[in-house]
């Protein structure tokens, strides 16, 4: 029911319970009269008939008397007049209407008023004058009247308040409904509106209500409210654009520095070509026959694309690019970043290792280049961890698993993919700042603080999140979980800008 209605119906309710109340007052009050004015006529008749009948009694006896009496209850219209023993037998000439009982005060000479009713409009008023004729006896005038015109006014009054009622709780809701709707109705239904539009992201078009009440100033107060909002997006959009062009950024600074650890390796992988093809070249020269010309030339080829090839990998990953999620294998994925840090690892004499435990499918909702990233990182920095090298494990499989709190959700099969090194394990005091950027264990010049940090960032933009196990000199153990394709999208969860403690804890060896 609309606030109008509401609001019409309860002032009718209260309208029609006073006026009711009112009406049943007033009847009362009008009954109240009506019978003191019949005690007040019948105490005056009394009065004058009692004297006259006393003169007649006493002058020319009790049967004028009592025909004087008669007469003059002929003459009055609705009103009887008789003469009553107290002491009369019940049902004689001369007994009082109403029992003895009920007039006993007569024996001591007052005056009684009855009011005796027969059912809903009958009934008669009774006023018994005591007069003083015969010591011996009580006698008195019984002075009767009919209530049926008291009814007849009453059943009147009633009938005009009840109509008066219905018609002023019709009128009063007319213009109740009328005026609710116009003041209250109409303005309500336009600030729902409003808010349904806000609802949708619909923020133009002020919303004009002219009055100055309640219901006014609320819309005012909206207005305000979406002029604040649009600011706030606004803002909240360059702030959006800024933060999101300040973090490619950073991504794209922490790849150039892992470019640069990956050059130092790729440096030795390209000299072994560079002495063949420069070796070949010599031999051309110095004039071959035609068959091992050939064979140079071929050599020569196959070195070319050799160093073409690693020259590729690391361009690739170098290169900045607009982010594009696709399901991708993350096998796939792994296996080409090892591939790109073979070189680094050979020269720390670390061996990389992946284990595709059973081969199954892991397909996820992923940017490639993104999660090479990831990858890279996290391998590095477990080789950097293995001072005194080993074997460096990357597994990727089916896992059951449960969020943390801070990203929410509940347990279910992920995709799980672990960077498992046998380094040096990493301090309990640091473990929970390892995803803070710009923190960072390692010997300066190996790392910047953001290798970690970027990765963390970068998981949790995919709906996942980085789980870590350390223990001090047995190494440490790096676990990316990612919804597998095709279960949903991929959720970013709260708190993207701060680093959460690990769930059990460790980095490899130093954070990046």
């Amino acid at each position: 029911m609309r606030l109008a209605s509401k609001l019409t119906l309860a002032l009718v309710l209260v309208m029609c319970v006073v006026l009711s109340l009112y009406g049943y007052l007033s009847v009362r009050r009008e009954r109240a009269l009506f019978e003191t004015d019949m005690r007040r006529d019948e105490h005056l008749i009394g009065i004058a008939l009692r004297a006259a009948v006393i003169e007649i009694w006493r002058r020319d006896g009790m049967n004028e008397a009592l025909r004087v009496l008669g007469e003059a209850s002929e003459r009055e219209d609705g009103v009887t007049f008789r003469w009553v023993w107290l002491d009369a037998p019940a049902g004689g000439r001369y007994a009082p209407a109403l029992p003895a009982a009920d007039i006993a005060e007569l024996s001591r000479g007052a005056e009684v008023f009855r009011l005796q009713r027969e059912g809903d409009r009958s009934g008669r008023f009774y006023t018994y004058a005591p007069v003083a004729v015969d010591p011996a006896r009580v006698g008195a005038i019984e002075i009767s009247e009919s209530l049926e015109e008291e009814e007849t006014y009453v059943h009147a009054s009633v009938v005009n308040t009840v109509i008066s009622i219905v018609a002023l709780a019709a009128l009063s809701g007319l213009l109740a409904m009328t005026f609710g709707q116009l003041l209250v109705g109409r303005p309500t239904q336009r600030l729902v509106d409003k808010t349904r539009r806000i609802g949708e992201g619909d923020l133009g078009g002020p919303l004009l209500l002219p009055q100055r009440d309640e219901l006014g100033q609320i819309a005012r107060e909206i207005n305000a409210m979406c002029d604040n909002l649009a600011e706030a997006r606004e803002r909240a959009a360059r702030e959006t654009t800024a933060r999101i062009a300040a973090l490619e950024q950073l991504r794209h600074a922490d790849r150039l520095g892992t470019v640069g650890k990956l050059a130092s390796g790729l440096a030795h992988e390209l000299g072994t070509p560079l002495n063949v093809v420069g070796g070949r070249a010599k031999m051309i020269a110095r004039g071959l026959s035609t068959e091992e010309t050939a064979e140079s030339a071929r050599i020569i080829a196959e070195q070319a694309d050799r160093m073409t090839k690693i020259i590729r990998q690391l361009l690739d990953f170098a290169r900045r690019r607009v982010a594009h999620k696709a399901p991708a294998d993350l096998a796939h994925i792994a296996r080409q970043t090892l591939v790109l840090l073979e070189p680094l690892a050979r020269k720390r004499g670390v061996t990389v290792r992946l284990d595709e435990a059973g081969g199954a499918p892991a397909r996820a909702e992923v940017d490639a280049g993104q999660m090479q990233q990831v990858l890279t990182n996290l391998v590095i920095n477990g080789m950097q961890s293995m001072k005194r090298g080993g074997e460096l494990t990357v597994r990727v499989e089916h896992a059951r698993a449960r969020p943390p709190a801070d990203h929410g959700g509940a347990e279910g099969e992920h995709l799980a993919v672990r960077v498992i090194d046998r380094g040096e394990g990493i301090e309990p005091g640091n473990v929970s700042r390892i995803f803070e950027p710009f923190f960072t264990t390692k010997d300066v010049g190996e790392g910047t603080g953001l290798g970690l940090s970027v990765s963390y960032g970068i998981v949790r933009e995919h709906g996942g999140w980085i789980d870590v196990e350390s223990e001090l000199g047995e190494g440490s153990t790096f676990t990316v979980y990612l919804a597998p394709s095709g279960d949903g999208a991929a959720r970013p969860a709260a708190g993207d800008d701060g680093a959460p403690s690990p769930r059990r804890g460790g980095a490899a060896g130093a954070a990046a």
